[in-house]
């Protein structure tokens, strides 16, 4: 084959470089998972790129044809030192000759990085040190924009970590306390528990009355009050007063007061341990009408029809929200929640009516309507349907302004109001079947803000796919878990793929020091330059970990480590149920204040 022309090399600083340097340089800088994925990968970098490097004020770029193919072939495990220069690299010398500054050194030319010194040498990327070592480089997202961002850092784990300490106490009590023995749990306790006292109390009472059993009007009360604290345990209201109030807590009190307060979202308890304590009651209830059915004493089907229905839904209710069911079908468990609970209420006004014109037609009984009034059930029920209706009241549907960030997140924007950080905000397509929740993020000029949405699902998919132009809102934003981290002085945040969303929420308003650890796949890529910078303006040491380039880490030293290297008092982690578990569990069981979501928060 005739030899050809051979263009002048390109002048980069005293260094040359032909297509094979260029494509060397490219492959030895991925990952071998990437450089397994071959030319046609998006991820790859091949001579096409421009390579930037500014000289005499000028930014001069490579063009393809500029470039020598040659055959000579590369393999970073196989460098070295002197096969480095003969291939025309720079190495540690050409450097010293120059008083160029490099984070390389002969054992990295050894191990294969002396690609690393090319990059730095002709100023396409510049190469960042984590704050943990080894040095790595973060990678663009864009084809269009190939050059890279030197204003955050992708990190790895580090070698050095500090050692976990031994977890507390014994497997079989560490397991009980923090999986069967939550505040969750103790919580359902103690509301379930103090119920039952009361039950058992009334039925011994009156085991020997005529007719048998306590009376039904007090049973009915007993049931509608445990409803009632179900519902207000529930409401938007009541949640943003209670952490209004737990978040007053000063910083100069014990951190032991300050664990506990911390752990107010799990004040669902409250509301599952009312709601299971409210169906036995209603069980009670259905046996004692029954039996005043059965014996005669009082001939009145409507009630008994009534009662039974009603009994039905409670129960469908309860069982369709046990974890198991729940997390199954989600879409189930929220319709047979929505509907059969606004059924419920519907046929307890119903069944009130009924229970007051039988009193009322007694010998010397008050009016249909003083017997009604003198109900404590109806008052209660009048509270009730009040707060059902009231998120219904404040449905619209507001503009939204989508921002595809890649084929995994969106970020879709808002206008229609203002709003603080650190709330969660329930958004729809169609507000009768299913509502989402997810955290607002504060613009900067505060007169908008905006929401991070991931794939997970057919709905989440659906928006990044087919991206709405405007979404069913109803009631007002709810305060999230991340609001207690304000009581403590230090903070480190634990977070995965768009849980950087709430996170993000609570960096950019938080008025302590605060860490960040962040490991997801491809982070500037899935969630766009805009994110990133967010992210480093609010924590320029934040740890982000690209999973597609060094795996999933062990997010539990990981946080120990920040844990310790900060100084903090607590550790918050926003991530997948099952992760979230996990850490939350790890460090609590050696004693570090850890929190996080839990499947009824």
């Amino acid at each position: 084959m005739a030899q050809q022309s051979r263009p002048e090399p390109l002048d980069l600083g005293k260094t040359s470089i032909n297509s094979s340097t260029a494509d060397s340089l490219a492959t030895a800088m991925e990952s071998p998972a990437e450089r397994s994925q071959g030319a046609s990968s998006p991820d790859s970098y091949h001579t096409t790129h421009q390579i930037n490097n500014t000289t005499d004020g000028e930014n001069i770029k490579a063009d393809p044809s500029d470039l020598i193919v040659t055959d000579v072939s590369f393999r970073a495990e196989t460098m070295t030192t002197t096969k480095a220069s003969s291939l025309g690299y720079p190495t540690e010398n050409m450097f010293e000759d120059e008083s160029i500054t490099s984070g390389s050194s002969s054992d990295d030319l050894e191990k294969g990085m002396a690609p690393v010194l090319v990059q730095q040498q002709i100023g396409a990327n510049e190469i960042e040190k984590s704050d943990i070592e080894p040095t790595v480089r973060e990678r663009g997202s864009h084809a269009a924009n190939s050059s890279y961002n030197s204003s955050w850092r992708i990190s790895v784990p580090p070698v050095d970590m500090p050692k976990l300490p031994v977890k507390r106490e014994r497997r079989i009590w560490r397991g009980l306390r923090h999986n069967f023995f939550t505040v969750y749990q103790r919580l359902f306790a103690i509301c379930f528990i103090a119920n039952m006292i009361a039950f058992v109390i009334l039925l011994a009472q009156n085991r020997y009355s005529k007719p048998w059993g306590p009376d039904r009007g007090g049973i009915a009360t007993a049931a509608a009050s445990n409803i009632l604290a179900a519902f207000l345990i529930r409401q938007e209201n009541v949640i943003n007063s209670l952490y209004a109030v737990c978040c007053a807590t000063p910083s100069w009190f014990p951190l032991r007061f300050r664990r506990i307060v911390a752990k107010l979202y799990h004040f669902g308890g409250v509301h599952s341990g009312c709601a299971v304590s409210a169906t036995v009651w209603f069980i009670l209830f259905t046996a004692l009408i029954t039996n005043d059915y059965t014996s005669g004493d009082r001939n009145q089907p409507g009630v008994v029809a009534v009662t039974y229905v009603l009994l039905a839904l409670f129960l469908s209710i309860c069982i369709f929200a046990i974890p198991k069911f729940r997390i199954f079908s989600h879409n189930t468990f929220e319709a047979v929640h929505r509907f059969a609970g606004w059924i419920a209420v519907g046929l307890f006004w119903v069944l009130i009516l009924l229970v007051s014109k039988a009193a009322s037609d007694l010998p010397g009984a008050d009016s249909f309507g003083m017997t009604v009034v003198k109900s404590p059930a109806f008052w209660i029920l009048l509270v009730i349907t009040f707060f059902t209706i009231l998120p219904w009241l404040r449905l619209r549907k507001v503009e939204a302004f989508p921002e595809v960030l890649s084929s995994h997140a969106i970020r879709i924007h808002f206008k229609y109001m203002k709003i603080g950080p650190i709330l969660g905000l329930r958004i729809s397509d169609n507000p009768l079947k299913e509502w989402h929740a997810f955290a607002s993020i504060p613009a900067p000029d505060g007169q908008s803000f905006s929401l991070i949405v991931s794939d997970a699902g057919d709905w989440t998919k659906r928006q990044i796919m087919e991206p709405a132009h405007a979404y069913w809102v109803r009631g007002i934003p709810i305060t999230g878990v991340l609001r207690m981290a304000i009581v403590f002085r230090r903070v480190v945040m634990v977070t995965t793929g768009s849980g950087i969303g709430p996170v993000l929420s609570m960096l950019v308003s938080h008025p302590m020091p605060c860490r960040l650890l962040w490991s997801t796949p491809n982070p500037e890529k899935t969630y766009g330059e805009n994110i990133m910078e967010s992210v480093c303006k609010a924590d320029p040491d934040a740890m982000i970990i690209n999973t597609r380039a060094s795996g999933r880490p062990d997010m539990v030293a990981l946080a120990y480590h920040l844990y310790i290297q900060s100084n903090a008092e607590a550790v918050f982690c926003i991530s997948n149920p099952s992760l979230t578990r996990k850490v939350v569990y790890g460090l609590e069981s050696r004693g570090i204040p850890a929190y996080g979501p839990i499947w009824d928060s």
